[in-house]
C-alpha cells in the first residue's frame, strides 16, 4: 500500500515549539476578527495553526463587551486560547485600577491576561505576586518581557533570569517584545546567534512584526528553524505562515520539494 498523499507533519496541539500566537486587532485590514462571523470563519479554516489568541492593546476596551465575549467563547471552542494584551493590564495598573480590570475581563469572560512591562517597571515580588493573585482568582496569565522604545539592548542573562522567576509560578513560555528583538539584532551582529543558543530558547516566543511581512517571518524561520515560537501573527497571516514552516511557498524557496525531483 503506498503512503498516504499529505504533507510533512509536524507537532500538533498542545504544543512545546512551533507556537503561532495570532493577535486579534478587530475589523482590520490585518483580518476581520472583530465580528464572531469572521473569527468563525477563520477557525474553520485555520484554528489547528493557531495555539493562542491575543485580543490586541485596549480592545478589551474599545470594542463592545458583547464581541469581546464571544470572540473568547469561539477561540476556547476552537482550542485557541484567547488572552488580552499587556497594555490593558498596564492601563488598569498605572490607573490603580485593578479591581476593574479584573471585573471587566470576567464580564467578557476572558479568563486570560499578559502582564508586560512595557511602561510600567514590576520588582520580581512584586511581578510574582501579581502572577499568583490572578492566578489563585481564576485567570490564566501570560508574561511578556521587554519594552516598548528599549535605550539600550536587551541582556541576556536578565531575560533568562525572567524566565526562571515566571517559571516558579508556572509559565512555561514568555513573549519577548518586538522592540527588544529589533534592538538586539541592531546593535549585535551575533546578538540573534546567542539568544537561539540559551538553553531556554524553546521557552521563549518572539514577537514579530505583522507589517513586515512575510519577509522578516521567513528571516525568523530562517535564523531559528520552522518551530520557532512566534506572536502577533495576523489572522490573514496565519495559513501563509504554516506554509513556511513547512516549506511552501515562494519566499521559502518552495523548499518542501528539496530532494523529491
Amino acid at each position: 500500500m503506498s503512503e498516504a498523499f499529505q504533507l510533512p507533519q509536524r507537532e500538533g496541539k498542545p504544543r512545546k515549539r512551533g507556537l503561532t500566537t495570532m493577535i486579534d486587532f478587530g475589523p482590520d485590514e490585518m483580518g476581520w476578527t472583530g465580528v464572531p462571523g469572521g473569527i468563525e470563519g477563520l477557525l474553520k479554516c485555520a484554528a489547528e495553526y493557531i495555539d493562542h489568541a491575543k485580543i490586541y492593546a485596549m480592545n478589551g476596551l474599545l470594542m463592545p463587551e458583547a464581541t469581546v465575549k464571544e470572540a473568547a467563547r469561539l477561540y476556547r471552542d476552537y482550542d485557541c486560547h484567547p488572552f488580552a494584551g499587556g497594555m490593558l493590564f498596564e492601563y488598569a495598573y498605572a490607573k490603580n485600577q485593578l479591581e476593574e480590570f479584573e471585573a471587566l475581563l470576567r464580564r467578557e469572560e476572558l479568563m486570560g491576561f499578559e502582564i508586560s512591562e512595557n511602561y510600567i517597571t514590576l520588582e520580581d515580588d512584586e511581578r510574582k505576586g501579581f502572577i499568583d493573585r490572578f492566578q489563585k482568582a481564576g485567570f490564566d496569565v501570560v508574561y511578556e518581557f521587554g519594552r516598548k522604545a528599549p535605550t539600550e539592548a536587551m541582556k541576556l542573562e536578565e531575560l533568562g533570569a525572567v524566565i526562571h522567576s515566571v517559571a516558579e509560578c508556572g509559565i512555561e513560555h514568555v513573549i519577548v517584545e518586538q522592540s527588544e528583538i529589533d534592538m538586539l539584532a541592531e546593535t549585535s551582529a551575533s546578538g540573534l546567534d546567542e539568544l537561539r543558543r540559551q538553553n531556554w530558547f524553546d521557552r521563549i516566543i518572539i514577537e514579530a512584526d505583522p507589517y513586515r511581512f512575510p519577509q522578516q517571518h521567513v528571516d525568523l524561520i530562517g535564523q531559528f528553524g520552522p518551530d520557532v515560537n512566534l506572536c502577533n501573527i495576523a489572522a490573514g497571516q496565519v495559513m501563509r505562515l504554516e506554509g513556511f514552516r513547512r516549506g511552501i511557498g515562494r519566499a521559502v524557496g518552495y523548499s518542501i520539494m528539496d530532494g523529491l525531483i
